[in-house]
């Protein structure tokens, strides 16, 4: 296996666009990557041609959709004249990887950490998950707030009301989806919502499900703290709990994970990675702490999380 982390990437642009409403649906990443040539090229044609709607067996809008979710969830990479799959679509998507057909629920988890956790071209979903505290929202209530906050990251974005309103309604639905009428692909569940990450608990008003998540897998669990530490302290060789568990894009916030979980998954660190990271709790001063780790380390988080 290839260097995952080094594929996946970490920018972090204001985007409300793409999706063209369509939450991510759980065979998109796959049909996106079987289009993929010797060498792991897609043409961008293939996503414009005339053939495109017959190759993917959905409308010309989901296509264009499909697209742009293999972009933001890491499942290709943009370049200049054609989309090049990455490694971890290879390692899990292909018909020997790890998960070819996007069932394991550890996919869903590592497409939520991408979205929520990286910001690539999800600036809504970051936003949602790392911004947002109240115990019970509407789509309406948030619709001010996130324009602030992608105006404090590009003075000069400008958006309609209109933009957000769609951005948020997707974002929203890709976790608690809405009933369907439609088209069968309108009734297909969406990838993230088998999550419970996201709970409509009255007509139009959501709360987030904060807790330990029986689900997300410590393999998971450990390559997001990995990742989120590398961004924010990537030369510190601790990380204090408060860091891991309250810090903006941090484990506890993307997971939504209460703090008697997280401090559960931690104590089990130094036996799930043969002491590579380890807990350590010293008159009240809770730390990790972690040796140098290579690009194989790393991938073993992603292959142990399937099992």
């Amino acid at each position: 296996m290839k260097s995952t982390t080094s594929k996946l990437s970490r920018e972090k642009p204001v985007y409300f666009s793409g999706h063209e409403t369509f939450p991510l649906r759980q065979m998109w990443l796959k049909k996106a990557f079987d289009q993929a040539t010797v060498g792991g090229l897609i043409p961008k044609t293939t996503f414009t041609d005339d053939s495109a709607i017959a190759a993917f067996g959905v409308g010309k809008n989901m296509v264009a959709s499909i697209r742009h979710w293999a972009l933001a969830c890491g499942i290709m990479t943009d370049e200049g004249d054609a989309f090049r799959v990455t490694d971890f679509a290879m390692d899990t998507l292909s018909k020997d990887g790890l998960d070819p057909y996007a069932e394991n629920p550890s996919t869903a988890w590592f497409v939520h950490w991408q979205l929520a956790g990286r910001c690539h071209r999800s600036t809504t979903w970051y936003w949602l998950f790392n911004h947002v505290t109240a115990p019970t929202f509407t789509r309406q209530e948030l619709e001010e707030p996130l324009d602030l906050y992608a105006r404090s990251l590009d003075p000069k974005h400008r958006l309609s009301t209109a933009t957000i309103s769609r951005d948020l309604e997707t974002c929203l639905r890709s976790y608690a989806p809405r009933a369907a009428t439609g088209s069968p692909e309108d009734f297909a569940e969406p990838l993230l919502g088998e999550l419970g990450m996201l709970q409509e608990v009255h007509k139009g008003q959501y709360a987030f499900r904060r807790g330990p998540k029986a689900a997300l897998h410590d393999g998971v669990f450990t390559y997001a703290l990995i990742d989120f530490w590398d961004k924010t302290a990537a030369n510190q060789s601790s990380l204090a709990f408060e860091a891991v568990a309250y810090a903006e894009g941090s484990p506890g916030r993307v997971f939504k994970l209460d703090e008697e979980s997280i401090a559960q998954r931690l104590i089990s660190l130094a036996d799930f990675t043969d002491g590579k990271l380890a807990w350590t709790d010293s008159a009240g001063l809770r730390q990790v702490h972690r040796k140098v780790l290579s690009d194989d380390d790393r991938n073993e988080m992603v292959r142990r999380a399937y099992g």
